[in-house]
């Protein structure tokens, strides 16, 4: 499969997220979208600045190479560490459970580099990577 590139038409996908089953491409519908894959403190960082994406009309999505049973803490702890460091901190924003790395190998966002960065599978996990995607579902 090509790499993913600025002009390419964003993947569609059906997947599992803490705000229930999406298909990306209608969950999205007419806005400009971000999905992203990043390490706590920076999920934390844009639930504070969602506010800001959404007076923009910018739909956010996070993506997780665990599983949806794990979320529900990790969001608990990411808005309590946000809370008790930084400011006050209230993940909103959809998380895409991506245990089977469906997703993120559809995205490219595997690690390929570090072969020590896989979990007890040996699966690869994800990088930080950011995807800005237009109404028209193209890439930016």
């Amino acid at each position: 499969m090509p790499s993913l590139r600025l002009g390419s038409i964003a993947p569609d996908f059906e997947a599992e997220t803490t705000a229930g089953p999406i298909k990306f491409h209608e969950w999205l519908g007419n806005s400009w979208g971000i999905l992203f894959s990043h390490p706590a403190a920076e999920l934390g960082e844009v639930a504070r600045r969602a506010p800001e994406f959404e007076k923009r009309g910018v739909k956010l999505i996070g993506l997780s190479a665990n599983g949806l049973e794990s979320h529900e803490e990790w969001i608990k702890d990411i808005n309590k560490y946000g809370s008790d460091v930084v400011a006050p901190t209230n993940v909103q924003f959809p998380i895409i459970a991506d245990a089977d790395r469906k997703v993120s190998t559809l995205y490219d966002m595997l690690d390929a580099v570090d072969r020590t960065n896989v979990d007890a599978k040996g699966i690869p996990f994800t990088v930080r990577t950011v995807f800005v995607i237009d109404p028209n579902k193209v890439i930016r």
